[in-house]
C-alpha cells in the first residue's frame, strides 16, 4: 500500500518537474526572442465598453477582457498587431470614420503607456522595441470595407502607421468576395476579386502594407497568391485539414504560401481549432504540427484572435497563457530554432520581403488612381492609359505589361464593369 502511494507521488512529481521544464525552458525561448502576434481586438473592446474614453480604463487593472498589462507581460508580448476593426453594417455609410477612430485609439493606447507599449511601422521597429523590453504595437485594419474602395484611403491609413489589411470581414466589398461565400450562406459577387481589387493587391505592394487573407474565400486566397509580388500573411487563421472550418486555410493554400514565401498566424478560437466549443492547448498544437508537415515550419505564427471571440482552449484562455502553447510544442519535439521561427522570425522575414518590394517599386511606378469602370469601352480607355509605354492590348488578346491576362479577362464579366 505504502509502496504504491510512493510510486504514484513519484509518478505525479515527475511529471510536474517536465512540464516546469518545459515551460522554464518556454518563457527562456520567449526571453530572446519576441512573441509576435497577428491579431488582437483589444482596440474593439475598448470602443464598446469605454466607446474609446481611455480616461475611464486603466490597462493595469482591467478584467474584462483577455488583455491587460499583466497578462501582457506575463505572456511575454514581444509585438502585436492591434486590429482597427468596424462592424460591415458601417459598409456604405461611415466605415472610415469608425476606422480612423479606431486607429486613433491604438495611438493614444501607445501614449497613455509608453513604458510599456512602442508603436511600431517597420521591422525594424520590432526589434528596438523588444531590446527596450516593451511591445511593439502595429496597426492591422480588419476589413476591406474600411478604406470604402478608395486607394487614397488606403494610402492615408498607411501613413497612420496601418501595415495590414485584412482584404474582407464577413461581408462583399464591391472589390472583393468573403469567406461567407465558401458556405454558401452568401453568394459570390465577383468570382474572387473584381479588376479593382486587383488593382488594390499592386497598390499595396507599392506602398509596403501586408496583404491579410484571413477572413477570404479560397478562390481569393489563390488569386492573390498568383498575383501579389510580395508573400502575404493569415493574420489569424488556422489549418482546414484539422478542423474543416471555412474561415481556415486548406491544405493546397498552406503549400502555395510555402512557395511564395508567406505565413499563417494560428487561430486559437475554439471554433477553428476543434470545430466545437471546447478545446484544449494540445489541439491547437495540432494545427503546428500539422501546417509544419504539410508546409513547413518557415510558414508558422502566432495570431491568437485575443478579445475578438469568446471561446478559448483550455490553458489559453487570456494572453498570458500563450506559453503553455510554446511548453507544448516543445514537449512534442519542436526544436528551439523552430519555436524561434514561429514566434518571430518568420513574420520578421514576411515584413521585411513586403518592405523590399515597396522599395523597388516605389522607385518604379507611380500611385494607382481609382479606375471608374462604367462600360467595356470605358475600361479600355482607362486601362490604356495605364498600360506602359510600348504595351498593347487588343479585344480579344492578353494585356502585356502591369495586367494579367486574368484581369482582362475579368474586368469583361459583366458583374465588374461597375465598380
Amino acid at each position: 500500500m505504502l509502496q504504491g502511494l510512493s510510486l504514484l507521488f513519484f509518478a505525479c512529481w515527475s511529471i510536474s518537474s517536465a512540464k516546469d521544464s518545459y515551460i522554464s525552458r518556454a518563457l527562456k525561448l520567449m526571453s530572446e526572442t519576441p512573441l509576435i502576434d497577428g491579431h488582437n481586438d483589444l482596440p474593439w473592446q475598448l470602443r464598446i465598453q469605454f466607446n474609446n474614453q481611455l480616461n475611464k480604463v486603466d490597462l493595469n487593472t482591467l478584467e474584462k477582457t483577455h488583455t491587460n498589462i499583466p497578462k501582457i507581460k506575463m505572456g511575454r508580448l514581444g509585438a502585436q498587431f492591434w486590429s482597427a476593426y468596424v462592424p460591415c453594417e458601417s459598409q456604405y455609410k461611415d466605415a472610415v470614420r469608425q476606422t480612423l477612430e479606431q486607429i486613433d485609439v491604438i495611438h493614444r493606447m501607445c501614449q497613455k503607456y509608453p513604458d510599456v507599449f512602442m508603436f511600431a511601422k517597420s521591422s525594424r521597429d520590432i526589434i528596438d522595441a523588444f531590446a527596450q523590453n516593451k511591445t511593439a504595437s502595429l496597426i492591422g485594419v480588419e476589413g476591406g470595407h474600411s478604406i470604402d474602395s478608395s486607394l487614397g484611403t488606403l494610402r492615408t491609413m498607411y501613413q497612420l502607421g496601418v501595415r495590414y489589411l485584412t482584404l474582407t470581414h464577413s461581408c462583399n466589398t464591391p472589390w472583393a468576395d468573403n469567406w461567407l461565400v465558401d458556405t454558401g450562406s452568401e453568394p459570390s459577387e465577383h468570382n474572387g476579386l473584381s479588376p479593382f481589387g486587383e488593382q488594390l493587391i499592386e497598390e499595396m505592394n507599392r506602398i509596403g502594407m501586408l496583404i491579410d487573407l484571413s477572413h477570404v474565400p479560397v478562390s481569393v486566397m489563390h488569386e492573390v497568391l498568383y498575383i501579389s509580388k510580395a508573400p502575404v500573411i493569415f493574420s489569424h487563421s488556422s489549418a482546414f485539414a484539422v478542423c474543416p472550418h471555412k474561415r481556415n486555410v486548406p491544405d493546397e493554400v498552406l503549400k502555395r504560401v510555402n512557395e511564395t514565401g508567406g505565413i499563417v498566424m494560428i487561430n486559437f478560437f475554439n471554433d477553428y481549432v476543434s470545430c466545437s466549443h471546447t478545446a484544449t492547448v494540445a489541439n491547437v498544437a495540432d494545427h503546428f504540427d500539422h501546417i509544419r508537415k504539410v508546409a513547413g515550419v518557415r510558414i508558422i505564427g502566432f495570431g491568437g484572435d485575443y478579445d475578438g471571440v469568446d471561446r478559448l482552449p483550455e490553458g489559453l484562455e487570456d494572453v498570458s497563457k500563450v506559453p503553455n502553447l510554446v511548453a507544448e510544442l516543445l514537449r512534442r519535439g519542436w526544436s528551439e530554432q523552430e519555436i524561434k521561427a514561429a514566434l518571430s522570425e518568420n513574420l520578421l522575414r514576411v515584413f521585411k520581403q513586403v518592405e523590399g518590394v515597396s522599395t523597388t517599386n516605389t522607385k518604379d511606378m507611380q500611385p494607382f488612381q481609382n479606375l471608374q469602370v462604367q462600360s467595356k469601352q470605358a475600361f479600355y480607355m482607362a486601362l490604356k492609359c495605364w498600360l506602359p509605354a510600348g504595351s498593347s492590348k487588343t479585344h480579344g488578346t492578353a494585356v502585356t505589361g502591369r495586367y494579367s491576362n486574368t484581369w482582362t479577362k475579368k474586368a469583361l464579366h459583366p458583374q465588374n464593369l461597375i465598380l
